[in-house]
């Protein structure tokens, strides 16, 4: 019996949204939509690796259900960030560390399961920790278009539901500490790289690059009292802990109180305990 819930969310993007979408602010416009821009390639790599695991590496019928709603969960987030991300090249915002990526993912597919496994398990721990962030802080997307929020609210909700899938996968398929923490440190130094360039280059897209009000906005996103790196850091450092699992940090009040505040903004596709 699965824990998770594949949902349909109330969102339609094909009328567009705002190019300052996130309360008028540039810079935390285009850190959210440099987010996304990567989102179906690596949704696209998760749902690949823990799908290549050999069945008999899964005995455990909980985990197995599990799995299948993990797919199905990350399936419905690359198709909606496909949408977006189409409604951004509108805007003239286009992925710019896109071919790139690709060159990396086709190294990646070359690699064995445990070590795209590993890799997985890495980039689902700093999508866990944004969706916490989404969830606890409400000023991330203050001002926000209402579609807009709803949209990566849900993302969080079941990013944060499904967080200690793959890890679970990886363990039970045989994956240890080393191969673990090594693909961690790689992936980490790349996800904040592409991250950090993409943004750039959305700014400079959007003729916001060079303005003092969007580097102050970078300040406060950063730095201020709920800021990235504050909220990043201890949890960032937690994951090289050979003690280490996703639910060692119980978020699961942020799921359930989204969830039940915005209950007309989604209906389940598959329901838990399915």
């Amino acid at each position: 019996m699965s824990t998770l819930t594949v949902r349909k969310i109330d969102v339609d993007l094909s009328q567009g949204f705002g190019r300052h979408w996130n309360g008028g602010d540039a810079y935390r416009t285009q850190l959210f939509n440099a987010l996304s821009m990567s989102f179906p390639r690596g949704e696209q790599l998760f749902i690949d690796a823990v799908r290549d695991v050999p069945p008999a590496c899964l005995t455990d019928p909980r985990l197995r259900a599990e799995v299948k709603d993990f797919i199905g969960q990350e399936a419905t987030h690359r198709h909606l960030h496909v949408q977006y991300n189409r409604q951004l090249e509108r805007q003239g915002l286009p992925y710019t560390r896109e071919e790139k990526l690709k060159k990396r993912l086709a190294r990646v597919d070359k690699l064995g399961v445990l070590d795209r496994l590993a890799i997985t398990c890495a980039l689902e721990h700093y999508t866990a920790l944004l969706a916490d962030g989404v969830l606890r802080h409400p000023d991330w997307l203050e001002g926000a278009e209402p579609q807009m929020r709803t949209l990566w609210s849900w993302h969080a909700v079941e990013e944060t539901e499904h967080k200690g899938v793959a890890f679970d996968v990886y363990v039970a398929a045989g994956g240890g500490y080393r191969r673990r923490v090594a693909w961690y440190l790689h992936a980490s130094m790349v996800f904040a790289y592409d991250s950090f360039l993409q943004t750039v280059h959305n700014l400079r897209n959007d003729g916001q690059l060079f303005r003092l009000r969007t580097w102050r906005s970078a300040a406060r996103t950063w730095f201020g009292r709920s800021g990235l790196a504050w909220h990043l850091a201890g949890p960032v450092l937690g994951y090289l802990s050979p003690r280490f699992h996703p639910w060692r940090h119980d978020n699961r009040k942020l799921i359930e109180t989204w969830l039940e505040h915005n209950s007309g903004a989604w209906r389940p596709v598959r329901a838990a305990n399915n």
